[in-house]
């Protein structure tokens, strides 16, 4: 699938993971190695600039809301902001310069480098390309309701990826309006804005307009 193509999505420079993530095709391979990786980026982080406790480590120049709740294995990059209320559940990778808002939930994802997830979102199983942006209640839907694997869909294209638990994967600079949702396996290429109250599920191409009804609009 062209646009399921992870160096198409992402800009590797914008990641702590980029390593990690370099060696694969389609990102939903990533996805059971996550938080294992967080773990092993523990013991390399240079102490001079990040603190470390129970299984977290957090850049001395990011801020976290006394409310917030994180369970390591996580990473905070550089200047992100953990708002009120907001549980990062482990194996997260934020990225330098990211917001992650109230009540928001992280769970086995990776966000690049200035995600904005500000408001009442769940991110799970997922990764998120550089600047992408969750508007207001987004959510990350990363089991079917049958509990099967999930499988990624572009027009006739099917690919069975052997996960039960798989989200979305947002390119650098997709935009996703308040109270969208992302059904498991989505893939949404770069630049391409979702409006809000949309239902989004399969592959969608770079530069588009996704709009109520699936219709898909080039720039």
């Amino acid at each position: 699938m062209e646009f399921c193509d992870l160096h198409a999505l992402f800009d590797l420079a914008h990641t702590r993971a980029c390593t990690y993530l370099d060696v694969y095709k389609e990102p939903w391979e990533a996805i059971t190695g996550v938080t294992a990786f967080v773990a092993a980026l523990l013991p390399v982080l240079p102490e001079d600039f990040f603190e470390y406790a129970e299984g977290v480590f957090v850049h001395k120049t990011a801020k976290i809301a006394p409310t917030a709740c994180l369970v390591g294995p996580t990473v905070i990059g550089a200047g992100s902001e953990i708002r009120h209320g907001a549980f990062v559940r482990g194996g997260a990778l934020v990225g330098d310069g990211c917001v992650v808002g109230n009540s928001v939930e992280l769970k086995n994802c990776i966000l690049f480098d200035g995600v904005q997830a500000p408001h009442l979102s769940y991110i799970g199983d997922s990764i998120l390309g550089f600047r992408a942006h969750l508007g207001a209640g987004a959510m990350t839907s990363n089991l079917r309701s049958d509990r099967l694997p999930v499988k990624i869909r572009a027009g006739e294209e099917t690919v069975e990826t052997g996960l039960k638990k798989c989200g979305a994967f947002l390119g650098d600079g997709v935009e996703v309006g308040c109270n969208a949702v992302l059904c498991p396996g989505t893939v949404i290429g770069r630049n391409t804005t979702v409006y809000p109250l949309v239902m989004c599920r399969g592959v969608y191409p770079a530069d588009s307009i996704v709009k109520h009804g699936g219709v898909v609009k080039k720039f």
